[in-house]
């Protein structure tokens, strides 16, 4: 009997060897190459293709539904945050993506966007994921609603110049070597593909032990280097990030959980409007120095941006 799944099923890879995955049955993959064969299951339909060597997940975690980066809270707590205000604001991310849309429009007919860590639907992406002109593939290391594939960025089970864009929203912080991520997404990405980032610069560990890294604007750049600017800068700017260490500070002065959980709340109470301030500073030179958040947008090239040319693209502060 014919399994009925996505048309990316068929171009699923290995994640250890990078060859083609056979479907035998409703809930396995089967590495094609012979000195692999490796085997890898579906769970709830959706395919686990984790590099066990490599990974600090295991396949198991899946199969066992275990928690692994999310973590949501009891209902009561969702409540009560759903009635706080919010102490940050992305001031570039629908813009950004709006813009993208008309750049892979204009590639021609249904292009092909992986979208990393799209088990939860990230801020501005909304309209872009609304249109049915472009193909999208949401993976993701949690068996979140949203996710239509567990994939480690490691490692990612697609072969080379698949993807018209890759997305990765608010993740290259949470990997364990993200120049081995964005190196895969390179090699995944089409002659000219889109790489679309977003990751924190002034913000405190969040998602608890899933929390690695931080990057100041030349950083991100950097890490970016394979990809020809197309834009980058500040989406969330330093009055959230003061916001978000007026919280932190507040939390730390107590070790009992339920003390802070209070602090947390007044916290937010008495430092939300700080964000209102990033509408007009966003675009300044010292918040790009400064900022809780900045984002990059390249095109795939075939040259590489040395070190000595990073340094001429400081636009912070300094540079006046």
């Amino acid at each position: 009997m014919k399994i009925t799944s996505p048309k990316w099923f068929e171009m699923l890879c290995c994640p250890v060897c990078k060859q083609i995955l056979d479907r035998v049955n409703e809930d396995q993959f089967v590495c094609r190459a012979e000195a692999c064969r490796r085997e890898f299951p579906l769970v709830e339909g959706r395919p686990v293709l984790i590099n066990e060597n490599t990974s600090v997940f295991r396949i198991d975690d899946f199969l066992e539904h275990k928690q692994t980066t999310f973590r949501h809270g009891g209902k009561l707590k969702q409540v009560i945050t759903q009635f706080l205000p919010k102490t940050g604001v992305n001031l570039k991310a629908r813009k950004n993506y709006k813009k993208l849309e008309n750049i892979l429009l204009n590639k021609g007919k249904r292009p092909k966007v992986l979208i990393i860590g799209g088990g939860e639907l990230g801020e501005g992406l909304d309209a872009l994921i609304a249109n049915k002109n472009i193909e999208f593939v949401q993976s993701d290391v949690t068996l979140e609603p949203r996710t239509e594939l567990i994939c480690d960025c490691h490692d990612l089970p697609f072969p080379d110049v698949f993807f018209d864009a890759v997305i990765i929203q608010a993740v290259l912080e949470h990997v364990l070597d993200p120049f081995r991520c964005v190196d895969e997404i390179y090699r995944t990405l089409k002659t000219g593909g889109i790489i679309y980032a977003e990751t924190p610069f002034l913000q405190g560990v969040h998602m608890g032990k899933y929390d690695f890294t931080r990057f100041t604007d030349l950083g991100l750049r950097r890490l970016c280097r394979r990809f020809e600017e197309i834009d980058r800068g500040a989406m969330c700017g330093t009055g959230m990030a003061l916001a978000g260490v007026y919280q932190a500070f507040l939390k730390s002065l107590t070790r009992r959980n339920t003390v802070r959980k209070v602090l947390a709340v007044f916290g937010r109470i008495t430092s939300f409007w700080l964000k209102y301030f990033d509408y007009y500073s966003i675009d300044t030179p010292a918040s790009l120095d400064a900022a809780s958040g900045l984002f990059f947008m390249g095109r795939k090239s075939n040259t590489v941006l040395s070190d000595r040319d990073l340094l001429d693209l400081y636009k912070g502060a300094s540079s006046l």
